[in-house]
C-alpha cells in the first residue's frame, strides 16, 4: 500500500522499503545534486547551442520570431514540414541562449521579441520563412508572429506580412526573364506599378544580394 503523504502518497517509492525515500522530483533525500562534471557538460551545450545560433542569425536572408504557445507535438511537426519545403526551418531555443547568439549579429535588433514561448523560423530565401509563417498563423491562431528580421532590417509584424506576399528569389528571376522576353508595352506596364511596392522588392532582394 502507498504510504500517506502530504501529496496523498509517497513518490517513486514505498514505506517501509528499507530505502531512503525520494523528493517529488525522483531524487532521493539527501543524495547529492547536480555533479560538478554534469554541470560542466550542460554549459558545454549551451556553448554549443549559442555558437549553432549565432551562425543561423548570421548567415539568415530573414528571421521571424513568433509564440507558439498551445501547439500540439503534431502541429508543430507540420509547421516544420512546410518550412523544409521552402528551405526554411523552424526551431524552439532558450530566449537567454538566443538573446545571446544574437550579438554581434546583423538580427541583434529584434533581442526584444524573444520573451515568452518563442520559436524562430529562419530562411536564407528573404521571404520564405515570412511567407511560410504567416500562412500557417492564418490556419492555426496558436503560432503567433511577433516581428522578425530581413536582412539587415528589423520588422515589425505588419512588415513580416507583408514580406509574405513577395515573391521569392526564383520566382522573381523567372518574373524578371519573362518580362525581358516579353512585348516592350509589358514592361511599360509593370514600371508603372505603384513605386512602394517595386522598391519593397527590390530592397528585399538588395539586401540578399548584398549579404
Amino acid at each position: 500500500m502507498l504510504a500517506q503523504t502530504g501529496f496523498g502518497f509517497e513518490p517513486w517509492g514505498r514505506s517501509g522499503s528499507g530505502q531512503e525515500p525520494l523528493s517529488v522530483t525522483g531524487r532521493r533525500c539527501g543524495s547529492p545534486r547536480t555533479s560538478v562534471k554534469e554541470k560542466e557538460v550542460e554549459k558545454t551545450k549551451k556553448v554549443e547551442v549559442v555558437e549553432d545560433l549565432k551562425v543561423v542569425f548570421s548567415e539568415a536572408g530573414s528571421v521571424v520570431v513568433a509564440h507558439y504557445s498551445g501547439m500540439t507535438v503534431a502541429q508543430m511537426s507540420t509547421l516544420r514540414a512546410r518550412m523544409r519545403a521552402e528551405g526554411a526551418s523552424f526551431r524552439v531555443a532558450k530566449n537567454r541562449l538566443a538573446m545571446r547568439a544574437l550579438e554581434g549579429t546583423p538580427a541583434a535588433g529584434i533581442a526584444h521579441l524573444f520573451k515568452g514561448p518563442t520559436g524562430i523560423a529562419v530562411s536564407k530565401d528573404p521571404v520564405a520563412a515570412s511567407r511560410v509563417a504567416v500562412a500557417y498563423a492564418r490556419e492555426n491562431g496558436k503560432l503567433v508572429i511577433l516581428g522578425g528580421m530581413v536582412g539587415n532590417t528589423a520588422i515589425d509584424v505588419n512588415g513580416v506580412k507583408a514580406l509574405a506576399e513577395l515573391p521569392s528569389l526564383d520566382q522573381l528571376r523567372a518574373k524578371i526573364v519573362g518580362l525581358l522576353q516579353a512585348p516592350a508595352t509589358k514592361i511599360a506596364g509593370v514600371l508603372q506599378a505603384p513605386a512602394g511596392q517595386l522598391a519593397r522588392v527590390l530592397s528585399a532582394y538588395a539586401n540578399k544580394e548584398a549579404a
